[in-house]
């Protein structure tokens, strides 16, 4: 995939991406998810990514060969239905160079081939994310609320939807 001079590409998540992980893992990239996650939880959710088999897919998002985030799908629910939730985390230096886009636009092609309903959940106040999303094929279809985590206060999300 080329964005602007650029080869992007979706590589598998492989066993030396946990450093991928840990590089995203800053305030300013997980401000709308929660905040950084203990060393622990990174550890958990990368085995969850090598171990998931079809039920999660991640990749490693890679720009002219070097790691530039990650993106991928995992099986979900969305208002009963057998769904998969799209998410994608690209690191600052890539920003407004339409990296996500086209990573986000690849991994919805790709989780597309399983016929399901793909949805994307974004805080109400990550504009960034709605604009992704809107880039990418998405259709805004409401708002929901997810509870905290710890116990701290619920998220109030957009909900985007691209239906097979």
């Amino acid at each position: 995939m080329d964005g602007q001079g650029m080869r992007i590409a979706l590589e598998p998540w492989g066993q030396d991406d946990l450093e991928v992980l840990r590089r995203a893992n800053t305030p300013e990239l997980t401000r709308y998810l929660g905040g950084p996650e203990h060393e622990d939880a990174l550890a958990e959710r990368h085995a969850e990514y090598l171990g998931s088999g079809d039920t999660v897919r991640m990749f490693r998002v890679e720009v002219d060969g070097s790691p530039a985030g990650y993106a991928g799908w995992w099986e979900e629910e969305h208002e009963g239905a057998p769904a998969y939730e799209v998410g994608c985390v690209i690191e600052p230096e890539w920003h407004g160079r339409g990296v996500a886009s086209i990573a986000l636009a690849e991994v919805v092609r790709r989780a597309a081939a399983g016929g399901r309903l793909i949805v994307g959940y974004a805080n109400v106040e990550n504009a960034a994310s709605h604009a992704l999303c809107r880039r990418v094929g998405f259709a805004l279809e409401g708002t929901g609320v997810f509870p905290s985590d710890d116990g701290g206060e619920p998220t109030t999300v957009n909900i985007w939807v691209i239906r097979p």
